[in-house]
């Protein structure tokens, strides 16, 4: 770890705090954005001291060491190898620390939610995950809306859209899109043969107006009425919406409100948040060929984690981590357990990289 580059970070941060000082209290705008910015680094700030402070400390004691004096010299030995294993300790945080942080993790999320192969028992699981999230979003202290759902018969989930606020909701939740595949008995199944379901999760950035800039002129809107599952309406008029952004060709509907014009306010925000990742994945990639590794992708088709009833586990295939907590996992409990093992092994790829 090279002491120059800490002691930039040091310098940097003192310039913050020097602006910090003298911004005028008019403008709200530039104080809120480097208070951000000092409260972001102070972190880093603090474990750069450290480290700083201990290779002092190092070189001190290397100069004893190479002294004459033998009780001091042994003494010093020991201190040094105390002192190293703390440096090492200390250099794996600040390594970490100094992963460039993705600009979209502490942004709001959309999550859609699909049934995939696998039929009812497909939308039974979807609807299983819907509530996993919810619970897991619950325990967080985030907040979770629904945007936009399509339901069976038997209280399964054909697809559903779900706004997910609140702190670093992106930067946790961005690992859990892909195909997530279950394995278990369905209720309809008399023989007791267990079967494999999938439904595929996508989750993106929540973009605003700055992001993304919409025009109306690249809009189109149709109105149609809401319906329920098996078809039957829902609602006496022509509420539910679906907008198609032209350039792009992508599409967001909305009919979970009974106003028409609420319905358009949240298919307007999930479309822009799809337009956005579509952007935001075209830069990704052209990054990604140069790192030849991407994790969390966020592709679908990528199969990333099994749920199997049977046997009572959860495995995660990206890190082979596997859990024998199936209950708790779905009810949001330990979920927090596999997101961890994932940051973690994104953050060591980082560094490798």
């Amino acid at each position: 770890m090279q002491i120059k580059k800490l002691e930039n970070i040091l310098a940097n941060f003192s310039n913050l705090e020097e602006r910090l000082n003298n911004v005028s209290g008019e403008d709200i705008n530039e104080y809120a954005k480097i208070s951000k910015e000092y409260s972001d680094l102070k972190p880093l700030v603090e474990k750069s001291k450290e480290f700083i402070k201990l290779h002092k400390e190092m070189n001190d004691t290397e100069e004893l060491i190479a002294g004459s004096d033998l009780e001091i010299k042994k003494e010093a030995e020991e201190e040094k190898e105390r002192l190293k294993k703390k440096i090492l300790d200390i250099e794996k945080d600040l390594k970490i620390m100094l992963i460039p942080k993705d600009a979209s993790d502490e942004r709001n999320a959309i999550v859609e939610i699909r049934a995939g192969t696998g039929g009812e028992e497909a939308a039974l699981f979807a609807s299983d995950l819907l509530r996993m999230y919810a619970k897991y979003s619950e325990i967080k202290n985030w907040k979770t809306e629904i945007m936009d759902i399509s339901q069976t018969d038997h209280n399964g989930v054909k697809e559903v859209v779900l706004n997910v606020s609140g702190k670093n909701v992106f930067g946790n939740l961005k690992f859990e899109s892909g195909t997530h595949r279950v394995q278990r008995v369905p209720q309809t199944e008399s023989s007791g043969r267990v079967h494999t379901s999938a439904a595929t999760v996508a989750v993106l950035p929540e973009a605003s107006d700055v992001d993304v800039e919409i025009q109306e002129k690249d809009l189109r809107v149709d109105i149609f009425r809401s319906s329920g599952p098996g078809g039957q309406s829902v609602n006496t008029t022509d509420s539910a919406v679906r907008i198609t952004h032209i350039p792009t060709g992508v599409v967001a509907q909305c009919q979970d409100e009974k106003s028409q014009h609420k319905n358009k306010s949240k298919a307007l925000k999930v479309l822009r948040s799809r337009v956005f990742e579509i952007e935001t994945k075209k830069k990704e990639d052209e990054r990604a060929l140069e790192r030849k590794t991407q994790v969390g992708s966020g592709d679908r088709s990528e199969r990333i984690r099994t749920y199997n009833f049977p046997q009572g586990r959860v495995t995660d295939h990206r890190i082979s981590l596997t859990i024998y907590k199936l209950e708790q996992v779905l009810n949001g409990e330990f979920l927090d357990e596999i997101i961890s093992g994932l940051i973690a092994d994104s953050n060591v790829k980082k560094m490798e990289e």
